[in-house]
């Protein structure tokens, strides 16, 4: 690598900020309170750290995958930042990977997932003050949009910047997150009762129900 292109890696004051840029943003919204609540958030940043521990620190994936990459994409020099978006590499875009069609997808899954998280937690926060269900905005839609919201988010960086590490950790997340409605629905239906049974009768889980047609009958 020439010495008048500035290193790509081993930037760990990067890291340190992006992490806990994205962290705090995160818990802005999302604001955890009970052990649940932490568990799901923490679950979370252990994913952020890893992943910019790659994107600025010490790239394991390239390394790993070094002798097949410089194999199959000759003529390319992996420890460049732009090459570290490796689904661009991969696919043959040789144009800006920050103006590519994966970077665009994921800042709109990224987006998208934060502004699920604002939109559910003043609801879910009322809600708890109120001792009552949570079944205004987003909860109108899927009974847990904070979950979907992280998922999101996790997404979204995966097309950005995919890791060995990230990838498996996203469905062991993806997991965690469905067991973790799993329990609070269990605990909803024993405080509510027959009030969250017609809640979740209504509601889908995770994905709303008539999602395009919705959005059409929205847009005029």
């Amino acid at each position: 690598m020439s010495d008048s292109i500035p290193p790509a890696y081993g930037l760990w004051s990067l890291v340190v900020l992006n992490s806990a840029v994205f962290i705090a943003f995160a818990f802005s919204f999302a604001k955890p309170l009970t052990s649940r609540d932490w568990r799901s958030f923490s679950a979370f940043s252990a994913f952020i750290v890893a992943l910019f521990a790659e994107m600025y620190g010490f790239p394991v994936t390239i390394y790993l995958l070094s002798g097949w990459l410089v194999h199959q994409y000759p003529g390319i020099d992996f420890l460049t930042h732009d090459a570290g978006h490796l689904l661009e590499t991969l696919f043959g875009w040789r144009a800006n990977p920050h103006f590519g069609p994966f970077h665009i997808l994921s800042f709109a899954l990224i987006g998208g997932g934060f502004w699920v998280l604002a939109r559910a937690w003043p609801v879910l926060y009322h809600a708890q003050q109120a001792d009552r269900l949570a079944v205004e905005g987003p909860y109108a839609r899927i009974r847990h949009p904070q979950y979907v919201g992280f998922v999101l988010i996790l997404l979204g960086f995966l097309f950005q910047w995919p890791t060995l590490l990230t990838i498996a950790m996203f469905p062991i997340l993806v997991f965690m997150y469905w067991r973790l409605a799993r329990t609070e629905e269990s605990e909803a239906q024993q405080r509510f009762g027959a009030t969250y049974e017609r809640y979740a009768m209504q509601t889908p889980a995770f994905v709303p129900r008539n999602w395009f047609s919705s959005a059409r009958r929205q847009g005029g």
